[in-house]
């Protein structure tokens, strides 16, 4: 009986087609459609730098800028005077500006001759007051007790009359005491500048008073 069974099972089997090879495989299907993107990912390590490029060409002058405006070169020129004569006045202990000139003095007294060779040396020239304001301003210069300044007027009558300077430029502003210059004096004279503001002229270039120098 059990073979008669198993003898069906394995003809049922074969009348049904399990005992057949495998066809060939079926054609390709068609592709899917693409999934959504994902998330970026973490930025990636920079890169080398590149070479530097060529220079540019030269741009124009520029002009100086002072107080929010360019200078011109003559006025830079000027500024830059300016600022030379306030460096080297600040040397002394003495100064006062009057326009563009500095007078400067360190209050000592000496001969007239000693006045002149004071200010030479140090690039300057003997105080000379070209107006009103000028001559007065060097009276702030005396002491209580001294009140005369050497003034840079020639000091020989013969070539000039005491109406040029040392250099024997004309002298452009004069402020003389009553009866100056001094008609006595033939040869040698010295001008002094007194407490009054006026200018006199001695022969006594040996006097000690005040050296003021101007730049």
């Amino acid at each position: 009986m059990r073979m008669f069974l198993l003898f069906c099972v394995l003809f049922l089997m074969s009348s049904t087609g399990y005992s057949q090879l495998p066809g060939p495989p079926g054609p390709k299907g068609d592709p899917g459609h693409p999934g959504p993107r994902g998330p970026a990912g973490p930025p990636g390590a920079p890169g080398r730098s590149g070479f530097p490029g060529l220079p540019g060409p030269s741009g124009p002058p520029g002009s100086a800028i002072f107080c929010g405006r360019g200078l011109s070169g003559q006025e830079l020129e000027t500024l830059k005077n300016s600022l030379a004569k306030l460096e080297l006045a600040m040397n002394y202990d003495f100064v006062r500006r009057v326009g563009q000139k500095y007078f400067v003095s360190y209050k000592k007294r000496d001969s007239f001759s000693t006045a002149v060779e004071f200010c030479s040396q140090r690039g300057l020239e003997l105080a000379l007051p070209q107006n009103e304001e000028e001559n007065n301003i060097l009276t702030q210069f005396f002491g209580d007790v001294y009140k005369t300044a050497w003034i840079n007027v020639n000091t020989n009558k013969a070539e000039g009359n005491f109406e040029a300077d040392m250099k024997n430029r004309p002298l452009t502003f004069t402020k003389w005491g009553e009866g100056q210059p001094d008609k006595s004096i033939q040869n040698t004279g010295c001008t002094m500048l007194s407490e009054n503001a006026v200018w006199r002229v001695t022969h006594e270039c040996f006097l000690n008073a005040y050296i003021i120098c101007q730049l």
